[in-house]
């Protein structure tokens, strides 16, 4: 509805997960390093775990992207699933052709071959499950097995976990401590620091653009600065934020997003309010106690007369 008011080919602050507006902030690019150091060093299992909204499917697309030509990757969005459904959905992904009967030792079998194939063509298989944490208990011995499939000096595929911090709580299970040990290296992904978001704000704003002649800094400084401090730097509660702000601009014919348009557009996304002011989330309990006292002598004092 606004691209064209600020000279947009596409939507900038979406919240599909596209690759292409991946924008590398300490958290991410640190995250990004750690997954492409440890696969091209032939590390079998790997984790990344996040809280929601904070790019753990794009930093998924991105790493994928950047591995292309260089192995054979395959991705799994939603693990969800029985044991034998998770081996047969990497296999399609792996483009394997079953064939009748299809029990768990011909899947295995099948998805063994593949990989020795691949493995003598030179080329590593890695595999990135996203959602991970939705992974069922007893799914998780397929994983194990998965793992198992190795030469005496090489994995044949290299799993990358992709969840939420329940993850971590579900791995920390007694009787799935032989998947928890096959993990070489984990990466904690969080929200990006304040001072990041008017540069990612910009970014977002650089990709989506008509060309290059397209006006990127439509954020006031005070605007973004809101921005920052209303999403706690969550991807995702900037991109709806910023969104909204610019639905707010065009809606009123101006080219400029300001502090005012962040906080109108605060106050109409649930969940999103405004943090109070400093110095009440210093001494909130003092300020209660004055209010209520004030409040208090308010009813009880009597109504004095003017005369």
């Amino acid at each position: 509805m606004y691209l064209g008011h600020f000279s947009l080919r596409e939507a900038p602050y979406s919240i599909t997960p596209d690759s292409a507006f991946f924008y590398p902030h300490e958290g991410a690019q640190a995250a990004l390093n750690t997954l492409l150091v440890a696969l091209r060093s032939g590390e079998g299992f790997l984790k990344i775990v996040g809280e929601v909204g904070c790019g753990k499917t794009v930093l998924c697309r991105q790493l994928l992207k950047t591995l292309q030509g260089e192995c054979v990757t395959a991705y799994i969005p939603n693990p969800d699933m029985g044991p034998d459904d998770l081996l047969m959905a990497l296999a399609s992904e792996l483009n394997i052709k079953l064939l009748p009967p299809m029990g768990r030792h011909s899947v295995l079998t099948a998805l063994r071959d593949c990989l020795l194939q691949h493995a003598q063509e030179g080329k590593s298989v890695v595999v990135c499950i996203d959602e991970a944490q939705a992974i069922p208990l007893r799914t998780v011995e397929s994983l194990r097995l998965l793992s198992n499939l190795e030469t005496e000096k090489h994995k044949l595929i290299q799993l990358v976990l992709l969840g939420q911090p329940e993850l971590d709580t579900k791995l920390a299970r007694p009787e799935i401590r032989q998947l928890m040990q096959r993990i070489t290296f984990s990466e904690y992904l969080g929200p990006m620091p304040a001072d990041r978001v008017p540069t990612y704000l910009t970014h977002r704003l650089a990709t989506a653009a008509v060309d290059a002649h397209t006006d990127i800094h439509v954020f006031e400084a005070d605007a973004a600065r809101a921005i920052a401090t209303i999403s706690g730097g969550v991807p995702r509660l900037i991109n709806v934020l910023a969104n909204k702000c610019l639905m707010l601009a065009y809606g009123e014919d101006v080219h400029r997003v300001t502090r005012a348009h962040v906080h109108l557009a605060a106050r109409d996304t649930p969940g999103m309010v405004p943090r109070r002011p400093w110095w009440r989330r210093l001494w909130p309990g003092h300020f209660s106690r004055d209010a209520a006292r004030v409040s208090s002598a308010a009813l009880t004092e009597p109504i004095r007369s003017k005369s």
